[in-house]
């Protein structure tokens, strides 16, 4: 069993449509109105069909009151990492410290060099990401005035100005699944965010948070500083199966209570679209989770 002991949260993972702006706003707000925690939306910049990501959070900031909000995963291929780092950061201030930053290596090559962006092996990718990371963290230091040197061979900056820093200390989020990036993960990141329709099953849980936990060690880091997240979706039914998440509230509820208690992961954020389960996610099943994880961890 692995249980870093992180609090809970739940959240939304809305598809930024262009053909229907007012319902993605209308599905954040009912996010929020359900009780949950984050908002989250893709990012494909390539992708014609929907709202710019970034365009969208800064929109729907103003539009929201408490609710959390984070590109899941920022597409870093098409968005320079000092000009992201920046735009997070000022998006934290306008929204009172709402944003968090989901960060993605890049995967369709064709379509990202299609937009101006360098195509790049899976191993360059992996370098690239934790470069963009350092410039990240690089920008939001504001707690010395020593000139800015950051990043290598795919995003150096040499004597940038540091600042704006965020309202709070915005996670890094990083979408990983192979070994490469699951040991950037533990050696750099805030956050571990995978999708449950990308894995095998929960065993690739586990042997992810193997490899996040040896790097984080040997890097001197505590594991428990790598919150794991997990993008999910599933079936409200009203009769229970033997299926995952599939079936009523409380046997979601207990579901992903075990993968709490047994995986690690402390944020589960629901893809779908649908206000209804949205709702139930925040007013049923969250409270039944919440209950269950502190009764055992007490």
């Amino acid at each position: 069993m692995t249980d870093y002991g992180h609090d809970l949260l739940f959240g939304s993972f809305i598809t930024p449509t262009a053909a229907a702006p007012e319902r993605v706003v209308a599905l954040t707000q009912a996010s929020e109105a359900a009780g949950l925690d984050l908002a989250t939306f893709q990012d494909h910049p390539y992708q014609s069909s929907f709202l710019d990501t970034w365009t969208l959070l800064s929109y729907v900031a103003a539009r929201t009151t408490t609710i959390r909000l984070a590109p899941n995963v920022a597409n870093v291929p098409l968005r320079p990492p000092a000009v992201l780092a920046r735009a997070a950061a000022s998006l934290d201030l306008l929204s009172g410290g709402r944003v968090e930053l989901g960060l993605g290596a890049g995967g369709f090559w064709d379509a990202i060099e299609a937009m101006g962006g360098t195509r790049l092996t899976a191993g360059e990718s992996v370098v690239a990401l934790e470069e963009a990371i350092e410039v990240i963290r690089g920008i939001w230091d504001t707690s010395t005035r020593d000139r800015l040197v950051a990043g290598g061979a795919h995003h150096h900056l040499d004597g940038a100005k540091r600042g704006p820093a965020p309202a709070h200390g915005i996670g890094l989020w990083v979408g990983a699944y192979k070994p490469r990036m699951l040991r950037l993960t533990g050696r750099r990141a805030d956050g571990w965010l995978p999708s449950l329709a990308y894995l095998s099953g929960l065993e690739d849980l586990t042997a992810g948070n193997a490899v996040i936990d040896e790097a984080a060690t040997a890097a001197g880091r505590d594991p428990r500083a790598v919150r794991r997240l997990l993008n999910i979706g599933g079936r409200l039914t009203a009769q229970r199966s033997d299926r995952l998440l599939v079936g009523p509230p409380q046997q979601w509820a207990e579901q992903l209570a075990a993968i709490t208690l047994e995986h690690g992961v402390s944020a589960y954020i629901l893809a779908g679209d649908d206000p209804t389960a949205f709702a139930l996610l925040g007013q049923e099943i969250a409270p039944a989770v919440r209950e269950l994880v502190a009764a055992e961890r007490a």
